[in-house]
C-alpha cells in the first residue's frame, strides 16, 4: 500500500481519526499493543509498541503522515514524565525516516496565562506537574527536525468518550436522573472540544503542508458552564434536567491527603473554579472548519451511549 496513515493508539480520539480517514478512502493502519481499532476494510490493525523503535520503523512504512494518539498509563505527572517523551521523541524519529508528517491531539495544560481567553499565540510555558511535561513536549516538537502538528482541543466530550469529566463521570448519569459531582465550579464557563471536530481538524493539517509547524486550536464551540453541558446532555435525551453541584477546592484538598488520584485531579482544578476559555477562531478560518453545533454533538454523544447499554 501506498499513501498510509498511520495512528497510534485506538482511544476517542486515535480510534475517530482512523475511521474519519477509512471513511475518506485512505489506507490507515493503527498501532496498538492489543491489536484493536475499527473494523474497516482500509483500516490494517497491528500489534506494536510505540516505545520499540524498530516495531515503528517497520510500521511506520510507506506512512505519509502519522496521528500520535497515545496517552500515559495513568492519569500521573510521575507516569506522563516516564513515558510521554520518550515516546513522542521514537515517533518523531521514524516518522522522519519515512518521511511523514506526524500530528498531535494536545491539551490546554502548557497555557501559562489561563485567566484570559486562550489562543494559537500562547504563552505556553507552564511549569511543574501535568502541566511542565506538557509544556516539555510542545518545546521538543518544536525543536524537531520532522514536520509536526499540534491541535489543542478542551476537555473532551463525544462517542468513545470515557474518562473525562464530560464522560463517564456525567453523561450516563444524568441521563439515569442521578445527582452528578463535578470538580469546581458547576457555573463557571469552560471549553469543551467535541472528538470528532479534533479528529477532522488532525486529518485537514495533515493534509495541508502550510499548517505544518505550528500549533492549532480544534475548532470548539462557545465555552459553556458543566451545568449547560450537562443540560445538553439531558435535552438530547429527552429526560429531566440535571442534578449538578460542585466539589470546592477545600475539599478535593482535604480528600487528596488520602489519594493520589485525587491530588491529581485537584491539580487541574484552576480550570473549573475559574473561566477557563480557549478561543479557536483563527484556527477554524485557518482550517476552513466550524465546531460542531452543541445540540448535535450531544445527541450524538448521548446516542452513543445508549447504544452501551
Amino acid at each position: 500500500m501506498n499513501d498510509i496513515h498511520v495512528v497510534t493508539g485506538a482511544g476517542p480520539v486515535g480510534w475517530t481519526v482512523a475511521e474519519q480517514l477509512a471513511e475518506q478512502g485512505k489506507n490507515v493502519r493503527i498501532l496498538t499493543r492489543s491489536g484493536s481499532g475499527p473494523d474497516h476494510p482500509l483500516v490494517e490493525r497491528v500489534k506494536a509498541d510505540v516505545q520499540d523503535a524498530a516495531q515503528l520503523r517497520d510500521a511506520f512504512s510507506g506512512a505519509t503522515a502519522v496521528f500520535h494518539c497515545i496517552h500515559g498509563s495513568s492519569y500521573t505527572a510521575d507516569a506522563w514524565q516516564a513515558e510521554l517523551p520518550a515516546a513522542d521523541q521514537k515517533v518523531l524519529a521514524a516518522a522522519g525516516g519515512a518521511g511523514a508528517v506526524v500530528v498531535f491531539p494536545e491539551s490546554l495544560y502548557s497555557y501559562s496565562e489561563p485567566g484570559r481567553p486562550m489562543t494559537e499565540a500562547g504563552p505556553r510555558n507552564a511549569t511543574g506537574g501535568k502541566r511542565g511535561v506538557r509544556t516539555t513536549l510542545l518545546e521538543a516538537r518544536n525543536a524537531s527536525a520532522t514536520d509536526t502538528v499540534s491541535v489543542v482541543a478542551g476537555d473532551f466530550f463525544g462517542p468513545r468518550v470515557r474518562i473525562s469529566h464530560a464522560g463517564e463521570r456525567m453523561v450516563p448519569a444524568v441521563l439515569a436522573g442521578k445527582k452528578v459531582w463535578v470538580i469546581g465550579s458547576a457555573g463557571q464557563p469552560h471549553s469543551f472540544t467535541y472528538v470528532p471536530d479534533l479528529a477532522t481538524a488532525m486529518i485537514h493539517a495533515a493534509q495541508t503542508p502550510s499548517l505544518w509547524n505550528k500549533v492549532w486550536h480544534a475548532p470548539t464551540g462557545p465555552a459553556v458552564t458543566q451545568r449547560q453541558l450537562g443540560t445538553a446532555f439531558t435535552d438530547a435525551g429527552g429526560v429531566a434536567a440535571p442534578k449538578l453541584a460542585g466539589i470546592p477546592g477545600w475539599a478535593l484538598s482535604a480528600l487528596g491527603v488520602f489519594s493520589k488520584d485525587i491530588r491529581e485531579l485537584a491539580e487541574m482544578l484552576y480550570q473549573f473554579a475559574e473561566p477557563f476559555v480557549m478561543d479557536s477562531t483563527a484556527s477554524q478560518e485557518a482550517l476552513g472548519l466550524r465546531p460542531t453545533p452543541l445540540p448535535e454533538a450531544a445527541a450524538a454523544t448521548v446516542a452513543w451511549w445508549r447504544a452501551q447499554d
